[in-house]
């Protein structure tokens, strides 16, 4: 028989009935108002998210979220991660025509949640086209190897016969011949990819010397990936703080014959979801190497699952991302290749500047993660715009922009000042509450849940299926601090009037479910 079965039995027999320790000699006191804002666990409420970012595409993007029962802010910045890995090496920004500071089209989006939010369909909404696009690509590569191969036997062939030569020398006495061009073996092809999941360090730098537009780091999870930085070698977490910078990058192994491996684009773009209970192990238990103030954070709110009225239009999409993948790199004389650089308007370049130092007197007053997040933003407003411009050609059908406009421009900032900084500070400060007030937040849900008028500690542990709260000292911690928010008032009883240790019980606030607080 279950806790509360047995208790409800207890209670039906007159001889074994709770005794209240006081004996129901004094009335209680009356209730005062809960606090209700403890359902939400110290968290701040989410921002709207401004929608001129996306242009064009914003009815998509709020008709692919509809498709994935989630909330659009997880599809949005979903396109701006894919979109910034396409576009990748081919193309960079800078502010001012003074300056030799220019920023590459990386970013690192992170989509925060519960399991139940539908994070991963977002995400998946919004990488789908990169499949069939990926495996186009592999196909076509499949039909270039043909040609290595051929080129491959053709060296090994001329290799037979000049060894042939160097030993005729060698027995005749003359001077050895050299090897011919010919001779040398072809540098095997990799094959292109546009999306890694789960990848090494080092299989992600082989990955990289083959893909020199650089390439989309795709997890499901991303608190696996932050923790595991040094699991496999050190240094994991440095190649990873390279990676956001896009420059060039050389790897010495000595298991390496051939020589070190040049990757001309260190340029990994990072998507991937992450649960709000995994954000203080991530976050505050990391070295604060400015490593998690790259990520631009969206954690909106749940939403209400509604069928959907019409079924979205990917090819849109899939072709906006076809044409930022058909971008081509600046080529030198020499067949190198570089960013082509979009420089911000000059009006757009002053309102930068203005922008910049709003910004800086921020920094000042800010401490923590929260600062070094704003001291990256400088860097994230430059992405944005690039990223932002560019979508908006690739959904359109004009020539390709050369400059950033002041329109792109301001549509980034209000993006930044009115929901990446809020979003920023919902997240940092939910990794640094207590683990009492989470734990009080979802004990006070599951009362909400339950419509309980009176709930024993034990059979919350027991009974309730709620995974934090299986401890007992937790269970405690989270009851004291609804206790302290007016929500409950210990009841302890004991069966009968035998002596043994009192029940942990609690009544709950008749206010709670909306009942007069007497």
């Amino acid at each position: 028989m279950s806790a509360p079965a047995i208790r409800a039995a207890f209670d039906d027999a007159r001889p074994f009935a709770p005794v209240p320790l006081n004996g129901g000699a004094d009335s209680p006191p009356a209730w005062g108002d809960p606090d209700m804002s403890i359902l939400t666990g110290g968290r701040t409420t989410p921002p709207t998210m401004p929608t001129e970012i996306f242009g064009s595409l914003w009815a998509l993007v709020r008709d692919l979220a509809a498709g994935a029962g989630a909330p659009a802010e997880y599809v949005g910045v979903s396109i701006l991660a894919v979109a910034a890995s396409l576009i990748g090496a081919k193309r960079a920004v800078r502010p001012f025509a003074t300056a030799s500071w220019q920023e590459p089209c990386i970013l690192w989006v992170a989509p925060v949640g519960d399991p139940s939010s539908n994070k991963s369909p977002a995400i998946d909404a919004a990488t789908a086209p990169l499949k069939g696009m990926e495996q186009e690509l592999a196909e076509q590569f499949k039909n270039g190897l043909i040609g290595w191969q051929t080129n491959a036997e053709r060296a090994k062939a001329e290799r037979t016969e000049w060894q042939a030569q160097v030993k005729q020398a060698t027995k005749d006495g003359v001077a050895t011949p050299s090897m011919p061009d010919a001779a040398v073996d072809p540098d095997e092809p990799q094959r292109p990819r546009l999306m890694v999941q789960d990848g090494t360090p080092e299989a992600v730098m082989d990955i990289l010397s083959g893909n020199p537009n650089g390439v989309l780091h795709l997890r499901d999870e991303l608190a696996g990936w932050l923790m595991s930085f040094e699991r496999y070698s050190p240094g994991g977490r440095e190649f990873w703080l390279e990676a956001f910078g896009g420059r060039h990058f050389t790897v010495d192994r000595k298991s390496n014959r051939a020589g070190p491996t040049f990757i001309q684009f260190n340029g990994v773009t990072v998507l991937g979801g992450i649960q709000p209970e995994k954000l203080s192990e991530c976050l505050l238990k990391a070295a604060d190497d400015g490593l998690v103030a790259r990520f631009l954070w969206a954690w909106p709110d749940p939403i209400r699952y509604q069928r959907p009225s019409a079924l979205a239009n990917a090819s849109i999409l899939e072709r906006a991302y076809r044409r930022l993948l058909g971008l081509q790199p600046n080529r030198g004389h020499d067949d190198s290749v570089s960013a082509i650089v979009l420089m911000l308007s000059d009006k757009a370049a002053l309102i930068f500047e203005e922008w910049i130092r709003d910004n800086d007197a921020a920094i000042k007053e800010a401490a923590g993660l929260y600062k070094g997040f704003l001291g990256k933003l400088r860097g994230l407003v430059l992405r944005l715009s690039l990223v932002a411009e560019l979508i908006a050609w690739a959904a359109g059908d004009g020539p390709e922009p050369t400059t950033i406009s002041p329109e792109t421009l301001v549509a980034v900032l209000s993006f930044i000042d009115d929901y990446a900084k809020p979003s920023a500070l919902r997240v940092f400060g939910d990794a640094a509450l207590p683990m009492s007030e989470r734990n009080a937040a979802t004990l006070g849900r599951h009362i909400l849940k339950t419509a309980a008028k009176r709930i024993n500690l034990r059979d919350i542990r027991r009974s309730s299926g709620i995974a934090t709260l299986k401890v007992a000292a937790d269970v405690d911690a989270a009851a004291e601090a609804l206790a302290e928010a007016g929500w409950l008032r210990p009841a302890p009883t004991r069966l009968g009037d035998r002596p043994g240790q009192a029940t942990k019980d609690y009544l709950v606030n008749p206010a709670v479910h909306g009942g007069a607080n007497v």
